[in-house]
């Protein structure tokens, strides 16, 4: 029973990410790549700075991110990724606009 799993698994692993490969499936893998590396990049900020930070290069990988895994969404029919990213890519947008007006004040994004 296990080894029947297993197989299955492994089969649908193979359809999924083997015969099913195309330039859209390796763009949607770059974009998520790229809107996951933004986790990484607070992660070592907040590590740097010794409390939790949000530096500014979060945001754009999060608009970076977003925005490529709005396209793959609409080329791929999606409307689950599609409603997502178009709302969040919006509010990223609005977050580096509220940064940028108040650069001269106190912020808790980190400018690196």
């Amino acid at each position: 029973m296990i080894i029947q799993y297993g197989q299955a698994l492994s089969n649908y692993l193979y359809d999924v990410f083997v015969a099913k490969f195309d330039f859209w499936l390796a763009f949607g893998l770059v974009a998520q790549l790229f809107f996951t590396a933004r986790f990484l990049l607070q992660w070592i900020a907040s590590e740097r700075a010794g409390n939790s930070v949000v530096p500014m290069a979060f945001w754009f990988c999060s608009i970076g991110g977003g925005m490529m895994t709005l396209v793959y969404g609409v080329v791929k029919r999606e409307p689950v990724i599609i409603l997502g990213q178009g709302l969040a890519t919006i509010i990223y947008v609005r977050n580096i606009m509220l940064i940028w007006k108040n650069r001269g004040s106190a912020s808790k994004t980190l400018d690196r």
